[in-house]
C-alpha cells in the first residue's frame, strides 16, 4: 500500500522541502496530523464521474524540454482532478493493447474504468470514467479496510470493455479473479491466497505488485513481489504461480526502496516499479527490468536500473504500473501515483514514457 512510509510522510506539494522541514519541527505526530484518511462510505452503485486533467510541462522541473531519463524516453503526463470524493488513492493500473482503456483500483476499495484520450501521442483527457465499489465472493461490498485494501491489477484476457483481471489485496493478503464488462467488475470468482513456506507476511508489506506473464515457458503464471518481506539476507520476497503451485523467488534491495507494482512487457521481461521516501530527501521512483530467463523458482533477481527520479522531477507517491504498444509499436510505460487522498499535499500523477529498444542504447541521446 504505501500507507506506512508515505502516509505518514505525505507533506510535498510541487515539490516544495519547505513543508517537509515545516512537518519535523512539529513533532513525531506531525506525519499523522497531515495524513488524510480513505472515504468512509464506499459508494454502492456504479456511477461516472467528471475527471479533469492538468497535461504537465515536461518530467524534469527545471529543464522541461528534456527527454531522455535514462533507459525511458518522457512522452507525456496529467495531473488529474475530480471533485468526486471518492477519487484517489490509486495503486494499480491495467491499459488495453493500445493503451486508450484503461482499469484502475483505489486502497479504498474502489475500481475505475474509462478511457484515455491521446493527441500527438501524448495523453491529453480522461474520458467515459466510472467508478465502483469491489466485491467479496458473496457479492457484497468490501468494508472493513484489511479486506479492500487492493495494490495492483493485471488484466488476464480480453479488454478493460469486457475480460478477465486479477486484483492484489494487501493486509488481507490474496489475489482475486474477476470478470469485467458493461456492468463493471464482477465479484470475485476466486482467490490466490499466500504461499506462506517463507513465513507469515507483514500486514502493510504483502501483495503490493503483482502481474501476468505474456510470454516465455511461464506464459499466463501470475507474479507478485511483496511491498517490503525481506529475507535473511535482506531481499525482497517474490512468487510466481505455475500449474497452480508456487515458488519463491528474491530480488536484491538497492538503497531501501520499497516494491510498488510489477509488469510483464511482451517478450517476458518484468517491469519493477519501486519507491522511497525519506524526511531529508522526499520520496524518489525507480523502474528495474528483470530477464524473463532469470526467473525460475528460488531465483535470486536483481535486474538492471531503467530509470530512477527524484522530487527534481515531477513525481509523486509512484504505485501502478502499465504497459501498452503505440502505433508504431514501441512500448510505452504508464505510471499512476497515490495521493492518499491528501489533495492537499499530494497529488495524482499520470506520466508515460517510452522504452528505449535496447538496439538503439548506443545512439539514443
Amino acid at each position: 500500500m504505501g500507507a506506512g512510509a508515505i502516509r505518514r510522510g505525505g507533506f510535498w506539494r510541487g515539490g516544495s522541502m519547505a513543508l517537509a522541514m515545516l512537518a519535523m519541527c512539529v513533532g513525531p505526530g506531525a506525519g499523522d496530523v497531515s495524513a488524510s484518511r480513505k472515504p468512509d462510505t464506499l459508494p454502492h452503485e456504479i456511477r461516472s464521474i467528471e475527471v479533469q486533467a492538468e497535461p504537465l510541462a515536461g518530467f524534469d522541473r527545471v529543464a522541461a524540454s528534456r527527454q531522455r531519463f535514462g533507459q525511458l524516453e518522457w512522452v507525456g503526463g496529467l495531473r488529474l482532478r475530480s471533485d468526486d470524493a471518492h477519487f484517489g488513492g490509486l495503486s494499480g493500473i491495467a491499459l488495453d493493447a493500445d493503451g486508450k482503456g484503461f482499469v484502475m483500483v483505489s486502497d479504498a476499495g474502489l475500481w475505475l474504468t474509462g478511457n484515455l484520450a491521446y493527441r500527438d501521442g501524448r495523453p491529453i483527457t480522461f474520458e467515459n470514467v466510472r467508478i465502483g465499489p469491489l466485491k467479496s465472493l458473496d457479492n457484497s461490498v468490501l468494508r472493513r479496510d484489511r479486506d479492500r485494501d487492493a495494490e495492483a491489477v493485471a488484466l488476464v484476457s480480453g479488454s478493460t470493455r469486457q475480460g478477465e483481471l486479477l486484483i492484489a489485496f494487501e493486509q488481507n493478503h490474496r489475489i482475486g479473479r474477476f470478470n469485467i464488462g458493461p456492468d463493471g467488475l464482477s465479484a470475485p470468482k476466486s482467490y490466490i491466497r499466500p504461499d506462506l513456506s517463507r513465513g507469515r507476511i507483514p500486514t502493510q508489506k504483502g501483495f503490493e505488485a503483482m502481474t501476468v506473464l505474456k510470454a516465455g515457458r511461464y506464459k499466463g503464471s501470475v507474479v507478485a513481489i511483496s511491498e517490503r518481506k525481506l529475507d535473511t539476507q535482506g531481499r525482497h520476497t517474490g512468487w510466481f504461480w505455475s500449474k497452480g503451485r508456487p515458488h519463491v523467488f528474491t530480488l536484491t534491495d538497492i538503497g531501501g526502496f520499497d516494491i510498488t507494482d510489477l509488469a510483464s512487457l511482451p517478450d517476458g521481461d518484468l517491469l519493477v516499479l519501486e519507491r522511497r521516501f525519506r524526511w531529508t530527501e522526499g520520496v524518489k521512483t525507480r523502474i528495474r527490468r528483470i530477464s524473463l530467463r532469470d526467473l525460475v523458482p528460488g531465483a535470486a533477481l536483481e535486474g538492471d536500473v531503467l530509470m530512477e527520479a527524484t522530487m527534481a522531477q515531477n513525481i509523486d507517491n509512484m504505485e501502478g504500473l502499465g504497459v501498452h504498444q503505440d502505433a508504431s509499436g514501441a512500448t510505452v510505460i504508464t505510471l499512476i501515483s497515490d495521493d492518499n487522498y491528501n489533495r492537499a499535499l499530494q497529488r495524482t500523477l499520470l506520466l508515460q514514457f517510452r522504452l528505449i529498444d535496447q538496439t538503439q542504447k548506443t545512439t539514443a541521446r
